[in-house]
């Protein structure tokens, strides 16, 4: 599957309880990117992220990655492109050790043991948690499980790498080694993130979402610096562009 689009057109989506999350929903990502999705609470984020990966399917447009458009059909082509890294760690890993949660999608892949071996390895090596290779999930702190987390996903080697949340709950240190972490990654990235300090260090675009739709998206500096668009969509300037209080600086 080629990787180096991936592309929303008119895309629309609602629950089960009637609330629409996604409306006429259209963007364009090219390979190597670093792009943010933005916005309050309830503006549609997670919905939209959890669609590049056919966690959900679209109601109405489509979603395609490369050529390929995200259906039931394509399901495990694109989870082999897409890697999917979930706001809550808990929820990714369920293995009685970090190994077993790393192993778990080369195994699926039907890879023999050592090509197993050899990717959990890599993977583990390469966000530094192989140390913690034996120990179970519920034994790890926050930051120690977003990089298992994020080791799962690089273990299918995917091209695309999609994170929601990824500073969440983490503390000051932990942050800092997640921002040096990604910074590193050459994969494709997209983010749905509060953390706007995160998306001026590691981005390249913004994407705003406000009520399910899309008010805004250009350059990092583009959209913190407009003012109007971020008012609009309950937003304010990341931390590290307001003044400071002590010396008005």
């Amino acid at each position: 599957m080629s990787h180096h689009i991936v592309e929303a057109r008119n895309l629309g989506f609602s629950y089960p309880d009637g609330t629409v999350a996604l409306k006429n929903i259209s963007f364009r990502i090219t390979h190597g990117e670093s792009v943010a999705f933005i916005g309050a609470n309830g503006a549609g984020k997670s919905t939209l992220l959890m669609h590049l990966n056919g966690s959900l399917l679209p109601l109405s447009g489509e979603v395609r990655i490369g050529g390929c458009r995200v259906t039931g059909k394509t399901l495990q082509a694109v989870r082999r492109t897409v890697g999917m890294v979930l706001h809550d760690p808990d929820d990714q890993l369920f293995m009685p050790t970090a190994y077993d949660d790393v192993a778990f999608g080369p195994l699926n892949l039907g890879l023999s043991e050592n090509e197993v071996k050899d990717r959990v390895e890599l993977a583990m090596d390469v966000v530094g948690v192989r140390h913690l290779a034996d120990k179970a999930p519920y034994h790890l702190s926050a930051g120690e499980k977003k990089r298992v987390s994020i080791a799962t996903v690089l273990s299918m080697s995917p091209d695309i790498l999609v994170m929601d949340e990824p500073t969440n709950g983490l503390d000051p240190f932990s942050r800092r080694q997640m921002l040096n972490l990604l910074g590193e990654f050459s994969h494709t990235k997209i983010f749905a993130t509060h953390d706007l300090d995160f998306v001026i260090a590691i981005c390249d675009r913004v994407i705003v979402m406000h009520e399910g739709e899309i008010k805004g998206e250009g350059t990092v500096a583009e959209i913190f610096n407009n003012l109007a668009l971020l008012s609009e969509c309950r937003l304010e300037r990341p931390l590290s562009m307001q003044g400071c209080r002590f010396c008005g600086a």
